[in-house]
């Protein structure tokens, strides 16, 4: 087992899951047909152009830019944290700013042509309504997350206080 993971990297179970994501890729791809994957008719509207465009786009734009994100704020926090006399805290904060960070960016890309309004004449047609509140509905979104995460961090850290001080009491 040791052998295979070192060979592999991880867990035979990933590689399990891989194969059955393959598979249920070409099951997808052979019930649909690989026609329904292809525009003859325009080229760059078909999906399969636009999942390799996401792909690459991801990993070769995207993926970099969030792992330099998340580095900076790992060297921020590891920054302040060296400036202060405390004594450093056991549960980290990282987490608890990674994950409203990533559900702000994700909403982001989601409501940006509302936040930004485009197709504004489109979407008063197809609704009735106007885009105006989508910027203040993202924003209070993703104060909201923040806040939640804030909450959750102080609790932790109240938790981990009074086991700290159960621990040292007699």
């Amino acid at each position: 087992m040791r052998r295979f993971i070192r060979f592999y990297g991880a867990n035979p179970l990933h590689l399990l899951a891989v194969l059955l994501c393959f598979a249920l890729v070409g099951y997808a791809v052979m019930v649909t047909g690989p026609d329904a994957f292809w525009n003859t008719e325009v080229w760059w509207q078909s999906i399969a152009v636009w999942f390799v465009g996401a792909l690459l786009a991801h990993d070769f734009i995207l993926f970099p830019l969030y792992a330099l994100a998340d580095r900076s704020l790992s060297a921020g926090i590891d920054a302040l944290r060296g400036r202060r006399a405390t004594r450093p805290t056991s549960v980290p904060a990282i987490n608890y700013i990674r994950v409203p960070c990533l559900g702000t960016a994700l909403t982001f890309v989601l409501f940006f042509p509302g936040i930004i309004k485009q197709g504004s004449a489109t979407y008063v047609a197809a609704t009735g309504l106007t885009q105006e509140p989508f910027l203040a509905r993202w924003l209070l979104l993703s104060a909201a997350m923040f806040a939640a995460s804030a909450l959750a961090y102080s609790t932790r850290l109240a938790i981990d206080s009074l086991r700290s001080t159960k621990a040292g009491a007699p």
